[in-house]
């Protein structure tokens, strides 16, 4: 698509186009085409220090001083479009007592449910039972999100999966998300390489060609070819045809700019750093010298921020409209200077074990890891920015969001949820806003992370009595409202029951087995049941 061809083909057009006699009427009727919505989840294992994560506000509008003593302060720049749903709980938690979930396990139950809003089998009604079969290999009994939005959506009915900086290492049940059917876990795609190979058929331009870049970086049409439009403007013409030229500019202007802002070519995974060298520089193994792995491409965790551009990159082709990146489950930052597992940390002691001594310094190494995830997703919401579409950019078609596994790490309690959302989805959802979805309430608590490990606190902690999360009294709104919002933002239908459903004739209003988690005790023995439907008509833009 170089300079001469492009003149010749639609440059050819834009100046040939205002002499048709049929182009003003056109010029008249023609709308902007109305850019497709999507799905990008980035999700991150073991919870976050709560205190720091949440802004003070947790209802009402939200400026960038919110942001600016917390974890998402690499976030102030879209303030103004983003949204955090307050007071949500996910379903199915651990507890040493089975109050609120199944026996299974902390991580098993947890990440099977999280997506499903389905209980994990085989069952276990012994918390601290460590058979095989329940603790690391029992699977949900319902499909994910992804999947379920896939099935009306997506190519072939799946979504675009990525295991971020997990290469060809597929996780087990009791760190997985997606499942495409009851117990039928979906692996994705781990290596960038891989990832690439499913996006690049999407276009055939080997090396982009200077105005094929300055499109992508959004420069519109007319701009390439203004130096030609602007000398016939110069030519002695009718006031008709002159009133042609400009309503023909005026229909290009409208109607193509995405097509030079968005367009699906390898200049855009160029201006997103998707290059052939890039993905090779990820796919080094591990085992090679010091001075080769210097060489790759993330700060701690290998590829991080290629495997959010191979999700940009598809997201602006268009490719799949559900995309999920999962970080690993557990992972060890030596790039932030950390010596312990990220799981070992937030147990607070640095091992396996719940409760015990504080590793000195734990909260600060915790925030080290927020802070990481918290940079990956901005990287991830500022490539989105860059990218024009419509009347926006490509981040304003999307409902970017950071989900993370449970609360505070420690607790593994999944009430107060963590979650942040920018993008409106086409404007679907409110943007710049807190919104308490419980109760409203404009102070709802952010957790008791720093009740313990801190300096000058008690050197002790135990995850068991969950003292390090939120007052299980508190912030239970059920996740699968939330789901809901985010299904009907992007066009799926329910059938006359309210559940998902190909081809239905309405909006969503039930996802999953049980919205209470108190339900999934026993492992699906309560009959399916949702307490709650429908979505949050708080999180709507017209609420």
């Amino acid at each position: 698509m170089n300079r001469r061809i492009f003149l010749r083909g639609l440059g050819g057009a834009c100046v040939a186009a205002p002499f048709l006699g049929s182009i003003a009427g056109r010029a008249a009727k023609a709308q902007p085409a109305t850019p497709p919505r999507r799905l990008i989840v980035m999700y991150t294992h073991y919870g976050c220090i709560t205190t720091r994560f949440f802004p003070k506000k947790s209802h009402g509008p939200l400026t960038a001083a919110d942001l600016q003593s917390t974890t998402l302060k690499h976030l102030t720049p879209y303030v103004d479009k983003l949204l955090m749903p307050r007071g949500i709980r996910a379903m199915n938690e651990w507890t040493p007592d089975l109050k609120r979930g199944q026996g299974n396990d902390r991580h098993t139950q947890v990440n099977g449910s999280y997506f499903t809003c389905h209980p994990v089998t085989p069952n276990s009604d012994d918390p601290f039972r460590f058979a095989a079969e329940v603790k690391f290999d029992a699977m949900p009994t319902g499909p994910s999100l992804d999947h379920v939005i896939a099935r009306q959506l997506s190519p072939g009915g799946e979504p675009l999966f990525m295991r971020v900086g997990m290469g060809d290492f597929h996780e087990g049940p009791q760190r997985a998300i997606s499942y495409s059917a009851p117990e039928t876990l979906y692996p994705g795609l781990g290596a960038p390489a891989e990832i690439l190979a499913r996006l690049t058929g999407l276009f055939s331009d080997p090396l982009p060609s200077p105005d094929t870049y300055q499109a992508v970086r959004g420069k519109s049409i007319i701009d390439i070819v203004r130096d030609d439009l602007d000398t016939l403007a110069r030519f002695d013409m009718s006031q008709a045809d002159r009133n042609k030229l400009e309503a023909w500019k005026a229909l290009l202007d409208e109607t193509v700019r995405t097509v030079a802002s968005a367009q699906c070519n390898a200049s855009v995974a160029a201006a997103l750093g998707v290059t052939r060298e890039t993905v090779d520089l990820s796919s080094v193994p591990l085992s090679l010298d010091e001075d080769v792995l210097t060489r790759r491409i993330s700060d701690s965790m290998d590829g991080a921020d290629l495997y959010s551009n191979l999700a940009v990159l598809a997201a602006a082709c268009n490719a799949n409209p559900v995309i999920f990146l999962k970080y690993p489950g557990n992972h060890l930052f030596r790039g932030l200077g950390l010596t312990s597992l990220c799981g070992d940390l937030a147990n607070r002691t640095g091992s396996t074990s719940h409760g015990g001594s504080c590793v000195s310094g734990v909260i600060d190494m915790l925030l080290k890891i927020d802070d990481y995830h918290a940079r990956k997703f901005a990287n991830l919401v500022e490539q989105l920015s860059r990218i024009d579409e419509g009347d926006g950019t490509l981040l304003d078609s999307c409902a970017a969001v950071w989900f993370q596994d449970a609360s505070d790490g420690n607790a593994r309690n999944l009430n107060n949820l963590p979650i942040v959302q920018v993008g409106s989805a086409g404007g679907y959802f409110k943007t710049g806003w807190a919104v308490n979805v419980e109760d409203g309430s404009p102070d709802l608590t952010t957790g008791n992370s720093e009740s313990a490990c801190v300096d000058g606190a008690p050197s002790e902690v135990n995850g068991h009595t969950q003292s390090t999360g939120t007052d299980p009294s508190l912030a239970n709104a059920p996740i699968n409202k939330y789901y809901c919002n985010l299904m009907n933002a992007l066009g799926v239908k329910a059938g006359a029951d309210g559940f998902p459903a190909p081809g239905g004739p309405a909006p969503v209003t039930h996802f999953g087995m049980y919205d209470r988690t108190e339900d999934f005790i026993g492992g699906g023995i309560n009959p399916p049941t949702i307490h709650d439907p429908g979505e949050f008509a708080a999180l709507r833009a017209s609420s």
